[in-house]
């Protein structure tokens, strides 16, 4: 492909803006009611900061927390007040959770018989007439022991 022959894209001429911001696109339905001129945004409002603090003011650290209170003796019978609920409520969830393992199994196992009884119940009925080792058979056996 040669370039010199291909057209050049002309560039997009800047935005021109009014004087009061608004944007002015040159096109021939819209004409010019003043002048075109480049669009400066106005400066911004200069920061205004609370007053200065004394340079002779001084920031003392906060006192630490009070130490907590020693108990006078040892709460031995709240403390096994707690342990004895902690493991009441432990065994209760213990056995909820195998409470429902079990329910679980059961639902399983259940399914599973009626999924075998409805093989069997499949497999055993049906016609009559099929060469598959169904229904009636005749055996014949003739022993016979000719060393006596």
């Amino acid at each position: 492909m040669d370039r010199t022959t291909v057209p050049q894209q002309p560039f997009a001429a800047p935005v021109l803006h009014g004087p009061d911001g608004a944007p002015y696109y040159l096109t021939p339905a819209a004409p010019l009611t003043a002048p075109p001129a480049l669009y400066h945004p106005a400066a911004p409002a200069p920061v205004v900061h609370g007053p200065a603090l004394a340079p002779t003011t001084v920031y003392l650290p906060a006192p630490p927390p009070a130490p907590n209170p020693v108990p006078a003796r040892d709460p031995w019978p709240a403390r096994l007040l707690a342990g004895g609920v902690a493991l009441g409520a432990g065994g209760l969830g213990i056995g909820y959770a195998v409470q429902a393992v079990a329910a679980a199994a059961g639902s399983v196992g259940g399914l599973a018989a009626l999924g075998v009884g409805a093989y069997a119940l499949a497999k055993t009925t049906g016609s009559g007439g099929r060469a598959s080792g169904q229904g009636a058979v005749n055996v014949h056996v003739n022993v016979s022991n000719r060393n006596r």
